[in-house]
């Protein structure tokens, strides 16, 4: 396993982490367009941006890599999810950066996971930080996107962002988990159930996050 990581500095030393994991789970025909793809695909274009950039606080955007439950599974129902054979990517990464020191520089960490569909509906993580879910929600509300971040709370049951939660970093998660009656883990996650317009409103809204994160870590 890899995880890729862009480091975009900044003129301050703390860091805001933007990440995703690029990785699709092992059953056959899986494609994974939304459930890893669209993820992936938001945080390239976001790293293109903000590359072109001069930022206060250095960016860092991870592509993890072993999210998914790790096995040849036969279908979605066959998956066993453990804490202890999923999420490696991220896991590495928050014990590495606590060992390097770079954790405590750490001041967020904001997750895209699963933001493909073209009715897209995120929910408030009950296991993310508040105050960020606060910052991000009341963005996309000022950018017209209050059909797409609703205020409806949803416990999300494990992701790569309780890597660094449970090591005290404020962390959020941003995913509609509403496919999972429907395409999740199927091979029918395919390229049709991504939206463009769905990665552009995610993407703007992480864009306008960063300088609301600046302006609190002066």
């Amino acid at each position: 396993m890899k995880n890729i990581i862009a480091k975009i500095p900044g003129t301050r030393p703390g860091i805001v982490l933007y990440a995703t994991h690029y990785d699709t789970v092992r059953i056959p025909n899986f494609v994974g367009a939304d459930d890893g793809g669209s993820g992936t695909g938001t945080m390239l274009e976001l790293a293109r941006v903000l590359c072109s950039r001069e930022g206060k606080l250095n960016t860092w955007i991870v592509f993890f890599d072993g999210e998914e439950a790790q096995g040849n599974w036969t279908d979605k129902n066959g998956i066993q999810w453990t804490d202890t054979n999923s999420t490696f990517g991220s896991r590495e990464m928050a014990a590495s950066m606590a060992l390097s020191g770079d954790l405590k520089h750490l001041k967020a960490m904001i997750l895209a996971d699963m933001i493909g569909p073209s009715n897209l509906r995120i929910k408030r993580d009950t296991g993310s930080t508040p105050w960020l879910v606060d910052l991000i929600w009341s963005t996309a509300a000022r950018l017209g996107y209050g059909k797409v971040f609703v205020n409806q709370s949803y416990a999300v049951g494990g992701d790569d962002h309780f890597s660094f939660l449970r090591r005290g970093i404020v962390a959020c998660d941003l995913i509609d988990f509403e496919v999972e009656a429907t395409y999740w883990h199927t091979p029918q996650d395919t390229l049709d159930k991504v939206d463009p317009r769905s990665l552009a409103v995610v993407g703007h809204v992480l864009l306008e996050t960063l300088p609301k994160l600046e302006k609190k870590f002066p």
